[in-house]
C-alpha cells in the first residue's frame, strides 16, 4: 500500500517497462520508492503489455539467441533506421549497457523463450519474453513489491510542483481527492502522447482523426506537457512516432500485437485508388514494419490494402480478423469497394514486371521487378493463385518520440542548457533522444530497459545526496 503522507526518496510516474525497471534499480540501491500507475491494476504496464521482445547488444550466442550481435552491427542498424537521427553519444552508451540488460532483467524475474525463426529474422539479435509482455510485466511488479516498492494505481498525477529544475512534490488524483507527494527525486516514465488524439492533430493535421491507436489509451502526454511546461528541454518532431500498419477493424485503442499484419512483404500495398505506393519487400520485416504506418497516414483517407494470393497466406502472424477472401482479384475489388478495373490493371501490371527468381521468406532473395515504379526488391512473386486475399489497414500508432533531453545519467535537461537538479527520465517519455525517426524491433525495450535502470540507480544516488 502507497502511503502518501510520507516523503520517498524516489518518486517513479508510470507503470510500464521504464518504470519498473527504475523502480526496481533505485529500490536494490536502497531507495525508498513509490510508483504511480494512472491507469488501473488490470491495465497496468502502459505499452510493455504489447511487447514481444527487446534487442540487446551480446558478443557470443546466448541459450535464447543464435548468434552474435556486435555493438557495432546494433549501432549500424539504428542508424539505418534513423537516418542518423540520434544522439551518437546515448546511442552507443545505451547499446553498451544493453550488453548487461539479459542477464540483470532475468535477475527481476524474467524469462525468455528459445530463439525465434522463421520469417521475423530476429532470432539473432531480439530476445522473446516469455509469455510476452504481460508475463515480463507481472514478473517485474512481483519483484518491485517483493523489494518494499510502493505502488498506487488508478493515480493520475495532474499537476507538479518544480522550482528552478528541483522537483519537490506531485498532486495526485486519487479516487474523488487529490492527495500531495513529495519526493527526493523524480523518474518521469509515463510514456508519449500517441493516445491524445487532440495533440497528434496539432502535428498531423486532420489525417490523425483516422489513426488507431496501438498502445495503451492512458499515454495523454500530461506528464510531459508539465516538464516541458516547467523548463525541462524539448527534443525530437511530434510528427515522428513508431507506426505500424495495423488491421483497418481494430479497435481505437489497445489493439496491440495482434493486429499488426506482417503480410507486407508477401504482396502489394496499394491504396484507395488502388495505386502501389512504396516497394514492399525493401528489406528484411523488422527494419521496415515501423515505416508503413507513416506510409499509409501518407494516402488518401489513411487507408491502404495488403493484397496477397495463396501461396502467401500462411508465411506470416495473422491479424486477429480474418483476411477478405475473393477467388478473382475482381471480386476481391469489389469487397473491398475498390474500383475493380483499376485494381486489375495494378495486379496486371506487377505481374508481368515480376523476374524469375529463387523465393526464401527468411531472408532477402532475388525475387524482385523491373521496369515498376515502384519496384519491389525482394519476394515478389506473381500474384496468380487463387484464392486471393486482403487485409485493409491504417496507421496504428504505439508511441511519440517528442520528449524531453536527457544526459547520460538520464537527467533530464533544462532548456537553458543545465542538468535538472533532481529529474530523470526513462522510456518513450525520452525515446527521441535515440530515435529521431524510424524503428527497429525491440529498441523500444532496449530504451525502456537501459536508461530505466541507470535513471533508478541515479534518483537514488541523487536522493542520498
Amino acid at each position: 500500500m502507497a502511503d502518501f503522507s510520507k516523503r520517498y526518496d524516489v518518486l517513479v510516474i508510470g507503470g510500464g517497462n521504464a518504470a519498473l525497471c527504475a523502480a526496481i534499480s533505485a529500490r536494490r540501491d536502497g531507495a525508498s520508492v513509490l510508483v504511480l500507475e494512472a491507469a488501473p491494476k488490470f491495465y497496468r504496464g502502459g505499452n510493455t503489455r504489447h511487447t514481444r521482445n527487446m534487442r540487446c547488444a551480446h558478443d557470443a550466442p546466448t541459450q535464447t539467441l543464435s548468434g552474435p550481435y556486435f555493438e557495432d552491427e546494433f549501432y549500424e542498424d539504428l542508424l539505418r533506421v534513423t537516418g542518423g537521427e540520434t544522439n551518437e553519444k546515448l546511442a552507443r552508451m545505451m547499446i553498451h549497457e544493453s550488453k548487461e540488460m539479459l542477464d540483470w532483467i532475468v535477475e527481476q524475474g524474467v524469462r525468455f523463450q528459445p530463439s525465434l525463426g522463421g520469417t521475423l529474422s530476429l532470432g539473432r539479435t531480439n530476445s522473446f519474453f516469455l509469455g510476452g509482455g504481460r508475463a515480463m510485466l507481472n514478473a517485474l511488479y512481483q519483484t518491485a513489491e517483493d523489494l518494499g516498492v510502493a505502488i498506487a494505481y488508478d493515480a493520475e498525477v495532474t499537476d507538479m510542483v518544480i522550482e528552478d529544475g528541483m522537483f519537490l512534490s506531485a498532486r495526485v488524483k486519487q479516487g474523488e481527492g487529490h492527495v500531495d507527494v513529495r519526493a527526493g527525486a523524480l523518474v518521469a516514465a509515463a510514456g508519449g502522447f500517441e493516445a491524445n488524439k487532440k495533440w497528434l492533430e496539432e502535428s498531423w493535421g486532420p489525417a490523425a482523426r483516422n489513426f488507431l491507436i496501438r498502445g495503451t489509451r492512458y499515454n495523454r502526454g500530461t506528464v510531459l506537457k508539465m516538464l516541458t511546461g516547467a523548463g525541462v528541454d524539448e527534443i525530437g518532431d511530434p510528427t515522428q512516432c513508431h507506426a505500424v500498419a495495423i488491421d483497418a477493424r481494430a479497435p481505437e485503442y489497445d489493439g496491440g500485437i495482434i493486429t499488426r499484419l506482417d503480410c507486407v512483404v508477401f504482396g502489394i500495398v496499394v491504396n484507395k485508388h488502388c495505386q502501389r505506393f512504396y516497394d514492399e519487400g525493401e528489406d528484411v520485416w523488422p527494419k521496415r514494419y515501423a515505416i508503413w504506418g507513416r506510409l499509409v497516414a501518407a494516402q488518401p483517407d489513411q487507408i491502404g490494402y495488403i493484397i496477397f494470393d495463396a501461396r502467401s497466406l500462411e508465411l506470416f502472424m495473422p491479424s486477429c480478423f480474418p483476411p477478405i477472401k475473393a477467388d478473382t482479384i475482381g471480386e476481391l475489388a469489389q469487397k473491398l469497394e475498390l474500383d475493380v478495373a483499376a485494381l486489375e490493371a495494378t495486379v496486371t501490371e506487377f505481374n508481368a514486371a515480376v523476374q524469375p527468381g529463387t523465393f526464401d521468406h527468411t531472408q532477402l532473395d532475388d525475387c524482385r521487378t523491373e521496369g515498376l515504379t515502384p519496384q519491389k526488391s525482394h519476394w515478389a512473386r506473381r500474384l496468380e493463385q487463387a484464392p486471393f486475399y486482403a487485409y485493409p489497414v491504417r496507421p496504428g500508432i504505439t508511441f511519440t518520440y517528442l520528449g524531453v533531453r536527457v544526459n547520460e545519467q538520464s537527467r533530464m535537461m533544462m532548456a537553458d542548457g543545465k542538468p535538472s537538479a533532481n529529474m530523470f527520465a526513462a522510456g518513450e517519455i525520452m525515446a527521441g533522444n535515440v530515435l529521431g525517426r524510424g524503428y527497429a524491433a525491440g529498441i523500444g525495450m532496449t530504451i525502456g530497459s537501459v536508461f530505466g535502470r541507470i535513471a533508478g540507480r541515479e534518483a537514488a544516488a541523487n536522493a542520498r545526496n
